[in-house]
């Protein structure tokens, strides 16, 4: 029980550590960047940074996981409900945090190539 508790205050830790990964991509170029590239990139990333929408979209997830895992874990032949809700959490929030890791890099990337940068990846 207690193993599951730490696990808890820990969820929101691990989750918001990884929010803002996306953000900081530095993408490949074709050639060598222009002299207006390390502004331009600066500028990209806090554009994406700013997308706070993906950090509440990761909330809800981890919410709705939680929630679905105390179903399933109460369901379950043990009836562990904090268990599954530990589970459905982390499942949720993991999987919600990679997505707006790859939503930000594209949000970077985009912005670059309006710019007028030929990024590659």
């Amino acid at each position: 029980m207690k193993h599951i508790k730490r696990t808890l205050y820990i969820l929101p830790i691990l989750v918001s550590a990884c929010s803002d990964s996306g953000a900081n991509y530095t993408p490949i170029l074709d050639g060598s960047p222009t002299v207006a590239f390390r502004s331009d990139l600066a500028a990209c990333q806090s554009l994406a940074r700013d997308q706070r929408q993906f950090d509440q979209e990761t909330a809800g997830a981890t919410v709705l996981g939680a929630g679905a895992g105390a179903l399933l874990g109460a369901a379950s032949d043990d009836g562990d409900a904090l268990g599954g809700a530990v589970a459905g959490a982390l499942a949720g929030g993991v999987a919600s945090a990679v997505n707006a890791n790859d939503r930000r890099e594209a949000i970077v990337i985009e912005c670059l190539r309006g710019r007028g940068h030929r990024v590659v990846g």
